[in-house]
């Protein structure tokens, strides 16, 4: 089990990582916009991909 959760957060990591490394201009420019956004409504969005993350998962397995 532990290493399942190793794997998964090395992979959130990778992809995380992929905008930085590939546009890191554009990826500055993204996180300037997002201090803009109110904490209501990225409360919401991080709601919003958990969900898809958990649906995705029963998938998975």
């Amino acid at each position: 089990m532990w290493a399942d959760l190793l794997r998964a957060i090395a992979l959130v990591l990778v992809i995380e990582g992929l905008l930085p490394f590939l546009a890191p201009e554009r990826w500055r420019e993204m996180m300037l916009r997002l201090s803009d956004v109110d904490g209501r409504s990225l409360r919401i969005f991080g709601g919003v991909l958990i969900g898809v993350g958990a649906v995705l998962l029963q998938f998975v397995h």
